[in-house]
């Protein structure tokens, strides 16, 4: 502690848990100088957020940022007004910008000097009387997406298509300004936040024992992930221990969520590139993954499984044998098809080069997760700040240098073959005893951070309580908020009937983004 404390001349204190974590009380020259600090050191910032000290909805306003460093997680918070606000740290961290139009949206606390102070989550219908805008005049506001101020692009041939936020396919809402000359496009500009559901209010309707019931449903493709990194941060200020068997068997839920999730995405990548073959093929595999999670688990998607304290449901001898046998099934077809779409011409035309991000711009724009990695940012929570059982298991990172399509894929294909890999360990070595412990109460107020590598990359979960056990503030990071953005380059130069193929090799979430 002492030199976390002399490294970056601040006092922080250890919190509880399974995963290193520190937390500080900043001020305002401090804001800025431990970003400088971080990233000059190659520190990622993973999140930055507001909110009040307390319940009443008249207590005092602050910020904070999360960050990922060597020693472990770095939660710095700092009391502000809404009236002077808190320095902009875009930047140092680009991406950060969004972060921060989005605490004014919520919360009103302006980040000063900051160059694009434009709405992100306000769409032009929030009023003052709106919970999360107690403290926030109604200046910016305006009336609805017509009239939001969209970047122009000029010049002779250029003209805009605008897509969504209500799109062809059954998806989530989101809004595209695409300029373009011809089919090439010069430009792209996302609006987002039509997805917004006031998580973090609802967060405080509820306690620590039934919070991860919230967390789950925040974004349905990784219930799983929210809910570990949820219930790690709950655990965290209960100072509860869980038992090693359901430690265990949360890391094979969190590899099934990444197996399922990768097979629906590949049979879709296929299907964009022309190869309707690969659709069928891959939502058959996913079809059976979520079937079995069904059958084992009693939800497809692993809601409510994970729980404070352990899980819900414990795995028998014929679940284990079950599942193995599904992990042979799955390694032998995944293999097939991956030789099917390496040597398939017209899928490979379509990928290679297509999106491509390179390794300096992701480093720059922070790009995380799977897409990060395969632009050369080899980041992974499961081998960084690795927890029980992941140290044990020998975690292979795939990583690849290209930034395209081709690279994201084979990412996928690499991920997908060691998540079968990691689940046959797990099943070989899963050790006897209880799979759950009653959430004890620590009788005093507490701070927790729950970190979890989920199939698209890191979810961060910072939790405060009160001595009741009641939630006072849970900020859920998706990675999504850094990759969003790099979306944004990742199209420029390319055609606009390329872009659904680009999008779906990010694959980012509305809903995780949009809380």
């Amino acid at each position: 502690m002492d030199a976390i404390n002399e490294k970056y001349a601040l006092a922080f204190v250890s919190l509880a848990g399974v995963s290193p974590a520190y937390r500080a009380e900043v001020n305002d020259s401090d804001w800025k100088r431990i970003a400088l600090l971080i990233q000059a050191e190659g520190g990622r910032l993973i999140a930055i957020w507001g909110g009040e000290r307390g319940r009443d909805g008249n207590s005092d306003l602050f910020i904070s940022a999360a960050y990922c460093v060597a020693e472990g997680i770095l939660w710095l918070r700092m009391p502000v007004k809404a009236s002077e606000g808190y320095p902009d740290l875009s930047a140092v961290f680009p991406f950060a910008a969004r972060m921060q139009r989005a605490v004014y949206d919520l919360v009103g606390i302006p980040a000063q000097g900051a160059p694009d102070q434009r709405p992100w989550l306000d769409h032009g219908v929030w009023t003052s009387i709106f919970p999360l805008r107690q403290h926030c005049d109604e200046k910016r506001t305006v009336a609805g997406l017509e009239q939001y101020p969209f970047v122009k692009v000029e010049g002779d041939g250029v003209h805009e298509i605008a897509v969504g936020p209500i799109h062809a396919g059954i998806i989530e809402p989101g809004h595209f300004r695409f300029s373009v000359v011809g089919e090439k496009v010069l430009r792209l500009e996302q609006k987002l936040g039509f997805a917004h559901k006031g998580i973090a209010k609802l967060f405080m309707q509820r306690t620590l024992a039934d919070g991860h019931e919230l967390a789950s449903r925040i974004s349905g493709d990784s219930a799983l992930a929210y809910a570990w990194a949820y219930c790690m941060a709950a655990e965290a200020v209960s100072r509860c221990d869980i038992p090693l068997r359901a430690q265990w068997l949360r890391a094979l839920l969190l590899e099934r969520e990444r197996i399922a999730n990768h097979l629906g995405d590949l049979g879709a990548l296929g299907n964009d590139a022309g190869l309707a073959f690969g659709l069928s093929q891959f939502s058959k595999l996913r079809e059976d993954c979520l079937r079995l999670n069904e059958q084992l688990f009693q939800h497809r998607l692993l809601m409510d499984v994970v729980l404070p304290g352990g899980i819900k449901n414990d795995l028998d001898s014929a679940g284990i044998v079950l599942l193995q046998a599904q992990c042979d099934v799955l390694e032998r077809e995944i293999r097939k098809l991956q030789i099917i779409y390496e040597e398939h011409s017209g899928v490979q035309d379509r990928f290679i080069t297509a999106g491509k991000v390179s390794p300096a711009l992701a480093a720059k724009l922070g790009l995380c997760g799977l897409a990060g990695r395969a632009s050369a940012q080899a980041w992974d929570a499961r081998t960084d700040q690795a927890i029980t059982p992941y140290p044990q298991l020998n975690v292979r990172m795939a990583t690849h240098r290209n930034g395209d399509v081709a690279a994201r894929v084979i990412v996928r294909f690499e991920e997908l073959l060691e998540a079968l890999r990691l689940s046959r360990e797990i099943l070989r070595q899963l050790p006897a005893g209880p799979t759950r412990l009653a959430l004890p109460r620590s009788g005093e107020a507490g701070t927790g951070i729950g970190w979890v590598e989920g199939w698209r990359g890191p979810v961060l979960v910072a939790l405060e309580s009160d001595a009741q056990g009641r939630i006072l503030g849970c900020h859920c990071h998706d990675p999504s908020w850094q990759n969003w953005p790099v979306l944004e380059h990742a199209i420029l130069g390319n055609i606009v009937p390329d872009f659904p193929l680009i999008n779906k090799s990010f694959n980012l979430s509305y809903a995780g983004h949009d809380l």
